[in-house]
């Protein structure tokens, strides 16, 4: 799984320890400036620049740094005015040096706040991580006849998290079973529909539920906390209905169940993108052939769940993936035409497609990702 400041470094290191170039550069230029000014003769005087260095200085490096570069400027200042010789009995050289440690002083303090709130931010990032991790479970790399590669990435790069899930596990007839969903809406209230969807996902698993009574377990448990949620924990009685603003926290989901000898897949989609059949060069789109409703919306959907069956060669790629996706834009406007880039990458085991659709997909958008993106690839390879 890959997500936003996964890059096997601790959540933050970079921000609290700056690169040494950093300090190098504060002092070089620090050094620069008191070269021109000492070689620059009585014409050319700039000593009141030297504390814009510990001022800018506080942007990036810590405290620490910080203090060493504002001694350093007062020095710097007061070799500046001796060199002019007449400087240090000038009326204006205390206002000078005032000046220079007034900013020193400030600068220090400022990165020292600056450095309280990374380590906060920090740590904010590694709790979404974990809560992340404790959601979306690492997939097996392998499910009977198939394998298995996956990738998150969040939109929102502090957060790391998001409303987009998977799961897996095995089916009632012994084979792998996958789902992939997107909760509507975005922060802490998605990720915990989220939680509560997957929660009841591998209830279902454990209990056997048939695919095709899994979509109608899947709503009626998520609806019932849902309700509780409104209720503020109240457990629902039969008939409950979802206030206004629960009801927009609908999933939509895709369920694949891929028979024990990997000869079909069989999927339930429930408001979500069609899967994609990667077959040699061609890319198949699996839409349903009977439209439903999002998970979650309970007496508004249908009691009874179309599956849709597909037949599965060796070697083919089903991959699923969430809206975030398709609907990335480029400057044009246009969104990510999904279905047609993958022909370029057919050949590709499935996380090298993962990657390179990665790769593909930030070149394409604009201004970054607008939505959480979780996607999972499937090869049948016995």
């Amino acid at each position: 799984m890959e997500s936003s400041g996964a890059d096997g470094q601790p959540v933050g290191r970079r921000a609290l320890r700056p690169p040494p170039i950093l300090f190098a550069v504060a002092l070089a230029t620090l050094a620069a400036l008191l070269a021109v000014d000492i070689l620059g003769g009585q014409e050319i005087r700039i000593s009141g620049v030297f504390v814009a260095v510990p001022a800018l200085s506080a942007v990036f490096l810590g405290p620490v740094e910080v203090l060493v570069i504002a001694l350093l400027t007062l020095g710097a200042v007061g070799w500046a005015a001796d060199d002019n010789g007449s400087s240090l009995t000038a009326a204006n050289f205390p206002v000078i040096m005032t000046t220079a440690v007034l900013v020193g002083a400030g600068s220090v303090l400022a990165a020292r706040v600056r450095r309280r709130r990374e380590r906060q931010l920090a740590q904010a990032r590694k709790v979404a991580e974990v809560t992340q991790q404790a959601l979306l479970r690492p997939l097996p790399d392998r499910l009977g006849p198939v394998t298995i590669s996956s990738m998150y990435l969040a939109a929102d790069e502090e957060a790391a998290i998001g409303g987009d899930l998977y799961a897996a596990g095995t089916n009632d007839r012994g084979g792998p079973r996958v789902l992939v969903g997107d909760v509507q809406g975005k922060g802490l209230a998605a990720v915990e529909v989220a939680g509560l969807l997957m929660s009841a996902f591998r209830r279902a698993v454990r209990s056997r539920v048939p695919l095709g009574a899994l979509p109608g377990y899947l709503d009626r448990a998520l609806h019932a906390e849902l309700v509780d949620l409104e209720r503020g924990g109240d457990p629902c009685e039969p008939g409950d209905a979802v206030g206004d603003d629960f009801l927009e926290r609908f999933v939509t989901a895709v369920v694949v169940d891929i028979d024990a000898d990997g000869s079909a897949v069989r999927i339930a989609n429930r408001g979500h993108p069609p899967p994609l059949l990667i077959r040699g060069d061609t890319v198949h789109q699996l839409f349903p052939a009977v439209p439903d409703l999002p998970l979650g919306l309970g007496d508004l959907t249908r009691s009874d769940q179309h599956v849709d069956r597909h037949d599965l060669t060796v070697g083919d790629i089903l991959l699923l993936y969430t809206d975030g996706v398709i609907e990335t834009r480029d400057a044009a406007g246009a969104f990510y035409p999904l279905a047609d880039r993958l022909t370029r990458w057919t050949r590709d085991a499935p996380g090298a497609l993962l990657t390179d659709i990665r790769a593909d997909l930030l070149r394409h958008s604009a201004a970054g990702l607008a939505d959480d993106i979780a996607m999972v690839a499937l090869q049948r390879v016995v």
